[in-house]
């Protein structure tokens, strides 16, 4: 079964805006554990605009499941998840003013900052993840840098998906087959909801891990925390 990691970053946006512990991060962070997530994903920016860098570290020590940190790998990045040693590193190429992330890396032509970046963290004994796109040839080069999973980026198939969802899915499936022929651990995430993600993981069925955070915390408005992580992993069998 492909496991679920809940992003957490949207639930710290809330909190955010008005300052203070409410939502307390750490806590719905336990209770998607309880509710039966398989893992909890953040996103630290550096202008901290959602999760904290503190909140990385207080988090590390209280989860059960497996702990994911998405991140540019600037040095202050580097030096926190070194730090707190989670389960995986997913390394995005978004600079720091990014909205959200919008785009995989070009592996081909940052091939040697991502192999020393990626000799450093498994130093470390953390698994090392790369956010990437459907490009054979890119998923090819991360191959060579010592990455031991892709991520594949997902929002163009979550956008074509109401249009024609056999051509949507087409570029994504040659890609996994690509990832797993060289060995690669698959991921998946990016706009993937309770829509389009069944169609997803019966098509690429190899998928380890999907990461999902906007739509899971806007559905849970409505049905509640505890059902929608129900929800999401009933997609996923």
């Amino acid at each position: 079964m492909t496991k679920l990691s809940v992003n957490i970053n949207k639930v710290a946006t809330i909190r955010n805006a008005r300052g203070g512990n409410i939502p307390d991060i750490c806590q719905v962070a336990l209770d998607c554990e309880r509710f039966g997530a398989h893992g909890i994903t953040v996103h630290p920016r550096p202008d901290e605009r959602h999760i904290r860098y503190q909140d990385v570290r207080d988090l590390k020590p209280i989860l059960t499941t497996e702990f994911n940190i998405e991140g540019y790998p600037s040095a202050d990045f580097l030096k926190l998840v070194k730090s707190v040693k989670p389960h995986q590193v997913t390394l995005v190429p978004d600079p720091p003013g990014a909205l959200t992330s919008n785009a995989g890396w070009d592996t081909i032509q940052h091939q040697g900052f991502l192999k020393e970046i990626i000799t450093d963290l498994k130093q470390a004994g953390i698994r090392v993840s790369i956010f990437i796109d459907t490009d054979i040839r890119n998923i090819e080069s991360a191959a060579t840098t010592g990455a031991d999973r892709v991520e594949l980026y997902t929002e163009p198939y979550a956008s074509d998906y109401l249009i024609n969802r056999e051509k949507a899915i087409a570029p994504f499936i040659r890609a996994a087959e690509c990832a797993r022929a060289c060995g690669l651990g698959l991921n998946a995430g990016h706009d993937l909801s309770l829509v389009n993600l069944k169609y997803l993981i019966e098509h690429i069925p190899w998928i380890d891990e999907v990461s999902i955070g906007h739509a899971l915390i806007s559905d849970a408005l409505y049905f509640g925390l505890e059902e929608t992580i129900k929800k999401y992993k009933d997609q996923l069998k």
